[in-house]
């Protein structure tokens, strides 16, 4: 009687069985510009030829470098200036035209240098994917070096909340109020401006805002600021920081 080795097909159906539940590989592919716009590309890992991870372009890992596409535009944040120039995709390369750029020197020569560090790279016309880690897009560049850039894709206020949001102009007072639940609130009124950036009209009526997303009040200081404000379904509108217009300290 021919007999088998007792291993051998029990082994050969794990082996399949393994295959046949791995999860198949994300496949890279080229984005178009609503996907590159829809996101926030925060840089989460860089390594060159050899694998090794370029450790001179994470200056401050609490302010990673980010890129964002809008309209035509690329911008570079987070580095020691703020950078910015038109784009294209073409043959699967990220084509970036003259880049634009502030010229505020920062004391950290180490921030000082990253503007020149990503300003080369794509400036390289590096090839250009985007594919999935974790369950979050991933923005991948690739330079003819063998630099391998990888960017985490964060949603923009316009992808989380469905659409754009209306400008407006907040003032903030130096000093917060009391609100629901014995928190601190900001103390805010709608202020408005001219094309030519004059202020124009009555403010509104100040009123208690529980917070502003990206802004950090510091308590004495009063500030204008450009937000944005999006509606949040049944809850109440959700303001996102644009940008600091006025910065004051009122005198006591």
């Amino acid at each position: 009687m021919r007999r088998h080795p007792p291993l051998l097909l029990p082994l050969a159906v794990a082996v399949l069985v393994a295959c046949a539940s791995a999860p198949p590989p994300a496949r890279a592919a080229t984005p178009d510009a609503a996907q590159l716009a829809a996101y926030h590309w925060q840089l989460a890992q860089a390594t060159n030829h050899q694998g090794q991870r370029i450790t001179v372009l994470f200056v401050r890992p609490d302010k990673p470098l980010q890129l964002d596409f809008t309209d035509g535009r690329l911008s570079v944040r987070n580095a020691c200036n703020g950078m910015g120039g038109s784009y294209r995709i073409e043959n699967g390369r990220l084509m970036v035209g003259p880049m634009m750029h502030t010229m505020m020197a920062c004391a950290d020569p180490a921030l000082n240098r990253l503007d020149g560090l990503i300003g080369q790279r794509l400036a390289s016309h590096p090839a250009v994917a985007v594919t999935e880690r974790d369950g979050a897009p991933q923005l991948q560049l690739r330079t003819a070096s063998g630099d391998t850039l990888a960017f985490t894709g964060v949603p923009t206020p316009e992808t989380r909340y469905g659409g754009p949001g209306m400008t407006e102009f907040l003032e903030v007072a130096a000093q917060t109020v009391p609100c629901q639940q014995s928190q601190s609130c900001l103390s805010v009124r709608e202020v408005h401006y001219d094309a030519n950036g004059l202020a124009t009209g009555t403010p509104g009526e100040w009123h208690a805002l529980s917070s502003i997303e990206g802004y950090t009040h510091q308590d004495g200081v009063h500030n204008i600021l450009r937000v944005k404000r999006y509606a949040a379904g049944n809850a109440t509108a959700a303001y996102v920081l644009d940008t600091v217009v006025e910065t004051s300290i009122p005198k006591l």
